[in-house]
């Protein structure tokens, strides 16, 4: 059976700052979620933003720039604008796989 693994990078503009391969087992999508919540957070936000991507949505203080887009085809999540956080599930060569979600 093929090994898959969550591949999360960073990047900032096109420079990556950030790569990483972790089990797939390791992490649920919902954890993958927070986590590159959590990336994006510390690598590019105010408190202040922070503290609008969590407020109750169409509120004064409310933003999405912690909000997560999914790639329908692959198992693939980003978060954040610039700073930027993405994890795929990825194979043991390292190619974006359309199983494991």
């Amino acid at each position: 059976m093929e090994k898959l693994y969550w591949r999360i990078c960073g990047y900032d503009g096109s420079k990556e700052i950030f790569d990483m391969n972790v089990g797939h087992g390791q992490f649920t999508e919902d954890q993958i979620k927070h986590l590159l919540r959590a990336l994006a957070a510390k690598a590019g936000l105010t408190d202040a933003e922070i503290v609008g991507a969590y407020a109750k949505r169409k509120t004064k203080i409310a933003n999405d720039l912690l909000s997560v887009q999914k790639d329908f085809d692959h198992p693939t999540y980003a978060c954040g604008d610039n700073p930027s956080f993405v994890a795929s599930v990825v194979d043991e060569r390292g190619k974006i796989t359309r199983h494991g979600s």
